[in-house]
């Protein structure tokens, strides 16, 4: 099955307060959205990447990352207004690009089900996220060769409560709560239709495809790949200092970099509603 990565990096990020956007950011000499980049360029398991950029920063984007040499990149094309938008223009040119995948085109009783010629695996990456590692992607990809859908997710260890109107109301048990990351991954089929459900409803504004997906396709089932405290995501200046200490912390004397750990496996406990 191919493999594409989309790196989203079509925001701003105005909470970050930088005059580019802030994939343009730089973290150990070299930007954010080239650290994603490079992070799928180096994964045996990913055969193309598609890089979705803010308007106006498409060519800057381009010239870079083919100075760079980055060989898996197929395009930098421009997003949308919202999230939503960018991942719909993605989902679009793979599909230009994989005859015989789109909305509706699985066959059986639902969307993207069995492998088949043209089918596609679709990895969406959050650009704020450079420090996503090879276990991750590798996880990735294999979950994507037996399931439909899945979701990068991290244990909660603080205690989340619902409020409303300043008063708190309930603490659901942490053991059933994770953090989602990215990223998360589908079969073309699958997300293609999930977003044009989507976008047909005025009253739902997604900030996440999972979410998406558990809305309009209530029969797909979205497992968990385990994710890590290392793929932090770059929202406030702080989060940039905390990612240079990460990787200042990888990088030995000359430029060599330390292995990474695998992390112990992930226990996920699901209980009825």
């Amino acid at each position: 099955m191919r493999m594409v990565a989309v790196v989203l990096g079509g925001g701003v990020g105005q909470r970050i307060g930088a005059q580019v956007p802030k994939q343009l950011l730089r973290l150990g000499g070299r930007t954010l959205i080239e650290h994603c980049v490079a992070a799928f360029e180096q994964a045996p398991g990913v055969d193309e990447i598609l890089v979705v950029m803010a308007a106006g920063y498409t060519g800057q984007v381009r010239s870079m990352l083919a100075e760079a040499g980055y060989r898996k990149v197929s395009a930098v094309i421009e997003g949308g207004v919202a999230r939503p938008d960018s991942t719909r223009i993605a989902l679009a040119a793979i599909a230009a690009s994989a005859p015989g995948t789109g909305p509706g085109t699985g066959p059986g009783t639902g969307p993207g089900t069995g492998d088949r010629d043209g089918d596609c695996g679709v990895l969406l990456h959050d650009a704020a996220r450079p420090l996503v590692d090879q276990r991750i992607i590798a996880d990735c990809v294999a979950s994507l060769q037996v399931h439909q859908a899945s979701g990068v997710a991290a244990p909660v260890s603080d205690t989340i409560v619902i409020t409303g109107n300043g008063v708190m109301h309930s603490m659901p048990r942490r053991d059933t709560l994770l953090r989602c990351q990215t990223p998360q991954c589908f079969r073309l089929p699958v997300i293609a239709r999930a977003h044009e459900l989507a976008a047909a409803d005025p009253d739902f504004f997604p900030t996440d495809d999972c979410g998406v997906v558990l809305r309009y396709l209530p029969d797909v089932n979205v497992h968990v790949v385990p994710g890590s405290e290392r793929n932090i995501k770059i929202t406030y200046p702080q989060d940039l200092a905390i990612a240079e200490l990460m990787l200042a912390q990888e990088v030995l004397p000359g430029g060599t970099t330390l292995p990474q750990p695998r992390e112990t496996p992930m226990v996920v406990t699901t209980y009825p509603l």
